[in-house]
């Protein structure tokens, strides 16, 4: 016979058993009500910790590999939702179009998304277009001086705080950027140092400047109020980081000289 301790111990056991399939059934109508989990990503040629590329079996890239293993472990299909770059993640937040990606973050996106764990930190530079006598942020944030970033995101933010003379463009893609740079029809562009190093093998000529003027944080994010979807995420990323995930998708993304730099 069981004791009335033991008896409302088993209850408990039993309550949080049913319990605990209604929690899972709670997130994954959360995290994903379509009954995908739809990953926002950001494409460019060169790839990175954030920008995603496209291939011909579909997509690459670190945020690709992390949809993928996040999707397995919550036992339901991956379906990339593609943008040109982070702005336009962000201006679809609070629409319903995805339901989690990973992207640089900043006090101005941190009103429309959540953040959980960051796992890039990015030294944000300039390139300057082939023949330049630009060699500094000196010479480089003069009245005349054409600058590109990409439209709406972190690092255009922090191009326009950093440059007091210099005019600051924002473009839509990282290739329209790529071709007016080539061209010479702008001066220079502001973007992490990563890709500006990768952009400068394929354009002779440019350089990329010594100096950095802002430190770019890359994490993992869900829309506002979806607090269920945030502990999980925060758990997968902590995991990842720890298990080998996460290393294993930089080295499968061609960066594996590059180290994961949290906080």
């Amino acid at each position: 016979m069981l004791t009335t301790l033991q008896s409302a111990f088993v209850g408990l056991v039993l309550a949080a058993a049913v319990a605990m399939p209604a929690l899972a059934d709670g997130l994954k109508d959360e995290i994903a009500p379509t009954g995908k989990l739809l990953v926002a990503i950001a494409i460019s040629p060169a790839g990175g910790a954030f920008w995603s590329t496209k291939t011909e079996a579909g997509y690459a890239g670190v945020p690709v590999d992390l949809g993928k293993e996040m999707a397995a472990q919550l036992g339901v299909p991956v379906e990339y939702v593609v943008h040109q770059n982070s702005g336009q993640i962000t201006d679809a937040a609070g629409q319903g179009t995805w339901d989690v990606t990973w992207l640089p973050r900043d006090p101005e996106r941190e009103t429309k998304m959540m953040f959980g764990p960051i796992y890039e930190v990015a030294d944000a530079t300039y390139i300057v277009k082939p023949g330049s006598s630009i060699t500094n942020f000196a010479t480089l944030d003069q009245p005349d001086v054409k600058v590109a970033a990409v439209n709406a995101t972190t690092t255009m933010r922090g191009a326009i705080a950093h440059l007091k003379n210099a005019k600051v463009t924002g473009y839509q893609t990282y290739d329209e950027i790529f071709g007016l740079l080539e061209s010479g029809e702008i001066d220079a562009f502001a973007l992490s140092r990563d890709q500006l190093n990768k952009m400068a093998q394929k354009i002779p000529g440019t350089k990329v400047l010594d100096e950095t003027f802002k430190k770019t944080v890359t994490a993992i994010a869900v829309p506002l109020g979806h607090n269920q979807s945030l502990a999980f995420v925060t758990k997968f990323m902590t995991e990842a980081t720890t298990n080998g995930t996460l290393r294993k998708a930089y080295d499968n993304n061609g960066l594996k000289d590059t180290p994961i730099r949290t906080e």
